[in-house]
């Protein structure tokens, strides 16, 4: 299963992309003519989602198969670094030629290198499973994808994966996005640079490297209900942030609008995407033997479901309350609306499980202190009675 989606992604998903960000770079029309530019949009973003699912499975697999733990924090942090390497190099060429479709012809040169060194790398490389001759034979794929089918379904029943499963995708879905409409209020209305909005994504970036780095250091020790609990207080806590952009609070506490859209404009987005990283901690190490890619899988694929619902709710509240480009007034309403809809899940965090469950490494590695206070006295009494059995064996022979 994993293996026919890595292949889906290499050969067809990336050609896909390339097309796209090719086709906006290149030709004059795709990017004036809203059907094409939406069709591209679409093919753009459909890349960008299967891709995502497949490196989630692919980590998944990799911790489960090597029983390393961790291995999703290294994840974000070079999601992370590359976010801020991808922002700083965009900025710098958008400033330098003001042209976007030199922005669209980059990113279409790197898909298509990406897709070069994919090509060329063989799967043995990532330690997937690969069925022999003998099992395509006896089986075929409708009854591999069956049996994968049913065993995710069992995996998604069991009460542990379930309950944080349904949290977090309700938490994601539940909240309407707004972010469209704060972006064309800060350059409408604003006049803000869009430089200024780029680099804030570099900053946010900045700050989710540093939270992972917290997280694999220090915030994984606490427990798993209660660092949610504080994540989800601070995430709906930051989108009271745009409120203060909107009012224009910041003016008056002597902060001009460039500086704050700077260092706090995109942190409700960098804050969304940290609170996924516990969690696919949490799957990787409850998912059962054998089904570690089919749940990862599924779960990248639920989360982009449920960002794609809350887009669609940013965009209904939006209408629903009047916001248009010429007309912002009703949206401080809308931004009160979203706070109050990112406390709800604050009440279901009954569903989620109090202490982070630790790998079967991080078992065999991390005894209690009842097992090391008994190896500790062993070794004392054993030391003991052989110092004294020396001793008595010396005396025999004197």
């Amino acid at each position: 299963m994993l293996f026919i989606l890595v292949v889906l992604t290499e050969y067809l998903i990336f050609p896909l992309e390339i097309l796209s960000w090719g086709a906006l770079a290149l030709i004059p029309l795709a990017g004036e003519a809203l059907p094409i530019l939406m069709v591209c949009i679409l093919l753009s973003n459909l890349g960008a989602s299967v891709t995502e699912v497949a490196n989630e499975a692919l980590v998944a697999e990799y911790s489960q198969r090597h029983r390393v733990s961790g291995v999703q924090s290294y994840a974000f942090k070079a999601l992370a670094a590359g976010g801020i390497l991808g922002n700083l190099i965009g900025g710098f060429f958008l400033m330098k030629t003001q042209k976007t479709k030199m922005i669209f012809l980059l990113f279409a040169a790197l898909l298509s290198l990406q897709l070069a060194i994919s090509s060329t790398t063989s799967e043995d490389a990532f330690s997937l499973p690969q069925p022999s001759d003998h099992h395509i034979i006896r089986n075929s794929v409708s009854e591999d994808l069956h049996r994968k089918f049913s065993s995710l379904i069992s995996a998604i029943g069991e009460e542990r994966i379930a309950g944080p499963l349904t949290w977090i995708v309700a938490s994601i879905a539940g909240v309407p996005i707004l972010s469209g409409a704060i972006f064309c209020y800060q350059t409408q209305c604003l006049g803000l640079d869009p430089s200024i909005i780029g680099m804030s994504k570099v900053i946010g970036q900045l700050m989710l490297l540093s939270a992972t780095i917290f997280y694999d250091r220090y915030w994984k020790r606490i427990s798993f209900r209660k660092l949610i609990g504080m994540v989800q207080i601070v995430y709906a806590s930051s989108l009271l942030l745009d409120l203060v952009l909107v009012k224009q609070i910041n003016l008056r506490l002597g902060i001009p609008n460039e500086a704050y859209v700077l260092c706090f404009s995109g942190l409700a987005e960098i804050v969304a995407q940290f609170k996924l990283l516990p969690f696919s901690v949490l799957f990787a190490n409850l998912c059962p033997a054998g089904c570690e890619g089919s749940l990862t899988s599924f779960l990248a694929s639920a989360l982009c479901l449920s960002s794609i619902v809350s887009g669609f709710l940013g965009v209904g509240l939006a209408s629903l309350i009047g916001v248009t480009s010429g007309d912002y007034s009703s949206l401080p309403l809308g931004i009160l609306l979203q706070f109050l809809a990112a406390l709800v899940p604050l009440g279901w965090l009954s569903l989620l499980p109090i202490s982070q469950p630790l790998s079967s490494k991080e078992k065999k590695g991390s005894p209690s202190k009842k097992s090391r206070k008994i190896r500790r006295v062993g070794r004392t009494v054993f030391g003991s009675i052989y110092a004294y059995r020396r001793q008595r064996e010396s005396e025999a022979e004197i």
